[in-house]
């Protein structure tokens, strides 16, 4: 796979992008989640929660508040920077196209668009074993699929504890693939992946 001349890298870290999933319960742990990570992030965030197609998401300005990072909603076409937090807007498959931001109105997927899967499986294919593939609460099964992709390419997988999750799901569901790397409370997420990226390791526990 050819790299793309401009992408989400830093000199140090070998993870250019996290991905991540939530669905039910989302927001509180992508809340904590964000919280938790230093303002020297460097890789690029791609976050696709499931949310309500017919009203105008707050969701971004919601986590800025507490994310020391610059959050928005994704736009069609831009540049994926890192140490950015891009949010899927509703309606919209997140996905990336030679490190671009590309949103599309294809078919949902679990019912959902946007679709974990979908960003999952577009990541996967884009930067390999650059990918961090995160997933946390929610209530159907949307992700697993995904999470197998980005663990196929070399990627790591992190999951958080279903039993500490306020639906339970989700994670359980890609815990059965037995393509996780580490199942975390939500708490430890933020600071593992921290860990990964500014540290260039490949280990998250």
């Amino acid at each position: 796979m050819t790299s793309p001349p401009a992408r989400a890298r830093s000199s140090t870290a070998c993870f250019e992008v996290v991905a991540i999933g939530a669905s039910a319960g989302g927001v509180r742990a992508l809340t904590q989640l964000l919280a938790a990570l230093p303002p020297t992030f460097s890789a690029a965030l791609l976050i696709a929660q499931h949310l309500d197609p017919q009203r105008k998401s707050v969701l971004a300005p919601l986590l800025e508040r507490r994310c020391p990072l610059r959050v928005r909603e994704a736009e069609d076409g831009e540049l994926l920077m890192g140490g950015i937090a891009y949010v899927s807007p509703p309606d919209r498959h997140l996905t990336v196209d030679h490190g671009r931001v590309a949103l599309t109105r294809a078919p949902a997927v679990n019912f959902s668009r946007p679709s974990v899967d979908v960003l999952f499986e577009s990541v996967a294919h884009e930067y390999g074993k650059g990918v961090i593939g995160v997933i946390l609460s929610g209530s159907g099964i949307d992700g697993a699929r995904g999470l197998e992709a980005i663990k196929r390419g070399g990627g790591v997988t992190i999951v958080q504890d279903p039993s500490g999750a306020d639906h339970a799901r989700m994670p359980r569901t890609a815990v059965l693939t037995g393509c996780v790397d580490v199942i975390l409370p939500l708490d430890a997420i933020g600071a593992a992946i921290a860990r990964l990226v500014l540290e260039g390791g490949r280990s998250p526990s």
